[in-house]
């Protein structure tokens, strides 16, 4: 992997931890920030899984579909499907609560299973990324 590459992906990771992070301490904050923490749950699946795409230098659009991103890195490793159709859930929590008017926030058992989902996303892809990438 070239230094450029391995950097970007690198960055991703960062990111896609951060995102973890954020999401876990919303999820322990007196009262809880659900819907922040649903939002950095999709946040960390959806660069955990662009982190995979720029590893194998496959060009993506800017784009919160996972299931787009998803499909592209499936059609790398098959053997991600089932972490990305979880993943997919995790799409709409990108916009879905991020704006007034919007329905009734998600549950805080809902949001501990995007946390559970988003963990496994990292835990899988970056098992199948080289360790010099890896935070």
């Amino acid at each position: 992997m070239q230094p450029e590459v391995a950097a970007e992906v690198r960055d991703w990771l960062l990111r896609a931890a951060e995102d973890l992070r954020e999401a876990e301490h919303d999820l322990v904050a007196a009262p809880p920030l659900i819907r922040g923490a649903v939002f950095h749950c999709q946040q960390a699946a959806e660069k955990t899984i662009k982190a995979f795409l720029a590893a194998h230098e496959r060009p993506f659009r800017k784009t919160h579909d996972i299931d787009e991103i998803g499909s592209a890195a499936v059609a790398i490793d098959a053997s991600l499907a089932a972490v990305v159709d979880l993943a997919i859930d995790l799409a709409p929590y990108a916009w879905r609560y991020r704006y007034p008017g919007t329905p009734v926030g998600p549950t805080e058992a809902e949001a501990q299973g995007a946390l559970a989902v988003a963990r496994d996303v990292w835990r899988e892809v970056t098992a199948r990324l080289p360790l010099h990438v890896r935070p």
